[in-house]
């Protein structure tokens, strides 16, 4: 089996890196997904920036495992040719951080209408940062979310399999906030994950800890361990953390709230134990 490495949206402990390096250390977390930083997202980052954050999180034993980008999070009839350009950047920051992936989604489309009336244009997008990621030697992942074109498991493989290099974040709480059933959506998917986001929720849509949902979380993990998987990246969305609205469309609900905590920290380290449950470490 190989070794199992965890990282983690360390911006829900803390929006500082200092913050964030603790809460990974005190829960003997080694990777970071890099989403947010000292007010910065990380495609917002300079290459000075990215250096400065890699040299720290190096000092204290850690490393980025994935730019956690909002690359694809905009609307399909966005200007794309700006949102391009910001993800050649991004790459560029990516590879200055010492990362290998890139976390990115497939674009909103209009509520109530068919997404397959948009698969084209969407292709055609993810197509164009298939191309501008060549040769860099960066992993481009896509993430299902709620109300883009890849939010239900039956479009991620269109996606997966039109762009075999792009390869799949499985999230199962998306999935149920989406509607869909989270083993018959694994069993479609499984053999395009890259690795996965532990996130768990309620039938309702309400974010859990891991394992106390309806995600069949342990299920995944169990058989993701057995296909050879070994790496996991904790989302916990257990309270409401700065930078939680800017990740949502307008008019979207969260599915933050069915268990509370004093303090982000409190919910970070109570995610991190309830995935460290599921875990042979």
């Amino acid at each position: 089996m190989e070794k199992i490495i965890l990282s983690a949206f360390a911006d829900e402990a803390s929006p500082f890196l200092s913050g964030q390096i603790a809460a990974m250390t005190r829960n003997g977390i080694t990777g970071l997904e890099l989403r947010n930083v000292d007010g910065l997202n990380v495609s917002e980052l300079s290459p000075e920036k990215a250096r400065e954050i890699r040299k720290s999180l190096s000092d204290s034993g850690l490393f980025v495992w994935s730019a956690g980008s909002p690359l694809g999070k905009i609307d399909i009839d966005d200007d794309f040719s700006r949102h391009l350009d910001l993800f050649r950047r991004t790459v560029d920051v990516t590879r200055e951080l010492g990362a290998e992936h890139i976390r990115l989604f497939s674009f909103f489309l209009p509520k109530g209408e068919d997404p397959e009336n948009y698969k084209n244009a969407v292709m055609d997008r993810l197509g164009a940062f298939v191309e501008a990621a060549e040769g860099s030697g960066v992993i481009l992942c896509h993430e299902n979310e709620k109300g883009i074109y890849g939010d239900m498991a039956s479009r991620c493989v269109k996606i997966h399999e039109t762009f075999p290099t792009l390869k799949c974040i499985f999230d199962p709480a998306n999935y149920i906030q989406c509607g869909q059933e989270t083993l018959s959506a694994w069993e479609m998917l499984k053999g395009y994950v890259e690795y996965l986001h532990i996130k768990d929720a309620l039938p309702d849509g309400n974010v859990v800890p891991a394992g106390k949902g309806a995600g069949h979380v342990p299920e995944i993990v169990t058989d993701y361990i057995a296909r050879g998987g070994s790496h996991f990246t904790l989302e916990p969305h257990l309270t409401v953390f700065d930078g939680l609205a800017a990740l949502e469309r307008k008019g979207d609900e969260s599915g933050v709230g069915s268990y509370s905590y004093p303090s982000a920290d409190a919910a970070f380290d109570a995610a991190v134990a309830a995935l460290k449950a599921l875990l042979p470490l």
